[in-house]
C-alpha cells in the first residue's frame, strides 16, 4: 500500500463515517436513506456520460453488489433504529475486516503474509475494543448488535465482490457511477410506495442534510474502489474501519456518547496494526 494509497482510504474512512453520522441524526431513517440513496442515484446518473461503460466482465459483480448493498443499507437502517451510533456503526464495522480477509483468500486468491496478518488481527482487536467499550454499563441490546453484525457481514460481502468487479471494469469511476445508479432505486422506490403521496413533504425538511450524505458516501466509495484497484483487499479493508475511531469521536461529540481511555487504548491498537499493514506493504 503506497501513501497515495492510504492516504486515499483513511480520506474514504473519514467521509464514509460522516455520512453515517448524517443517516444516524436524521431520526426518519427511511428518509434519511432515501435521501442518501437517491442522492447516489443522481450523482452516477449525472456522472454516467462522462466516464467509461465498465467492461462486460465487470456487470455481474455489479449487480451483485447492488443487491448486497441494498441488503447492507435495510441492515444499516435497523441497527441504527435499535442502538446508539457510537456502539452500532463500531461493531458493523469491525466484524468485516476479518471475513474479508478469508474472503480474499478464497476468491481473489491474496493470502497475507505475517506483517499483513498481523495487522489485520490487532487492527480488528481494537476496532473491537472500540465497539465493545459501547456496552459498558449497560445490559447488551442484543437485537440492535444481531443487526450490526449481519451489517458487518453484508460490508465484508460487497468489499469483496466490488474488490473484483472494479478490477474487471476497466474504470474505477465507471464502476462507481453505475453501482450508484442501480442500487440507488431500490430504497426511494420502497419511500415512495410506503409514503405515497406524501413522498415529497417528508423529505424536504432534510434534503440539504440528505443530499450532503450522498456526496461523502460517493466519495468514500469511489475512493475505496479506486484504491482496490491498487492493493490487496484485506489491509484496505481494515484501514477503512479506522473510521469506527471517527465514529466513536463523532458520537462523542455530537450524540454525547461516552469515549473513554479504554476506546483511546484500543484506538492505539488499531494505530499500531494499520502501522504493521503498511510496514508489509
Amino acid at each position: 500500500m503506497t501513501p497515495v494509497v492510504t492516504a486515499a482510504v483513511l480520506l474514504a474512512a473519514v467521509t464514509h463515517a460522516s455520512w453515517n453520522a448524517i443517516a444516524h441524526r436524521i431520526t426518519d431513517k427511511l428518509v434519511g436513506f432515501t435521501l442518501i440513496t437517491g442522492g447516489g442515484l443522481l450523482i452516477g446518473l449525472a456522472m454516467a456520460p462522462f466516464v467509461p461503460l465498465p467492461a462486460p466482465g465487470a456487470w455481474p459483480y455489479l449487480l451483485a453488489s447492488a443487491a448486497i448493498h441494498i441488503v447492507y443499507y435495510a441492515l444499516l437502517m435497523k441497527s441504527f433504529r435499535l442502538g446508539d451510533f457510537g456502539q452500532a456503526y463500531p461493531i458493523a464495522r469491525g466484524t468485516a475486516p476479518l471475513v474479508v480477509t478469508v474472503l480474499a483468500a478464497v476468491f481473489a486468491h491474496e493470502v497475507p503474509d505475517g506483517w499483513t496478518a498481523t495487522g489485520i488481527a490487532l487492527s480488528c482487536a481494537g476496532l473491537t475494543g472500540v465497539a465493545l467499550w459501547g456496552l459498558r454499563g449497560h445490559r447488551p441490546n442484543w437485537a440492535a448488535i444481531g443487526a450490526a453484525l449481519a451489517t458487518g457481514l453484508s460490508i465484508a460481502l460487497y468489499t469483496v465482490v466490488d474488490g473484483l468487479g472494479v478490477r474487471a471494469s476497466g474504470s474505477s469511476l465507471g464502476y462507481i457511477a453505475w453501482l450508484m445508479a442501480v442500487q440507488g432505486t431500490a430504497i426511494p422506490a420502497y419511500a415512495v410506495w410506503r409514503r405515497r403521496g406524501s413522498t415529497a413533504a417528508v423529505l424536504r425538511s432534510h434534503a440539504a442534510l440528505g443530499l450532503l450524505g450522498a456526496a461523502l458516501s460517493v466519495t468514500a466509495y469511489a475512493l475505496v474502489l479506486w484504491a482496490q484497484t491498487k492493493a490487496e483487499l484485506a489491509p484496505i479493508a481494515a484501514l477503512r474501519e479506522s473510521s469506527i475511531i471517527v465514529g466513536a469521536a463523532i458520537g462523542a461529540v455530537f450524540f454525547k456518547e461516552r469515549f473513554g481511555v479504554p476506546r483511546i487504548a484500543a484506538a492505539g491498537l488499531l494505530v499500531v496494526g494499520i502501522g504493521l499493514m503498511l510496514h508489509a506493504g
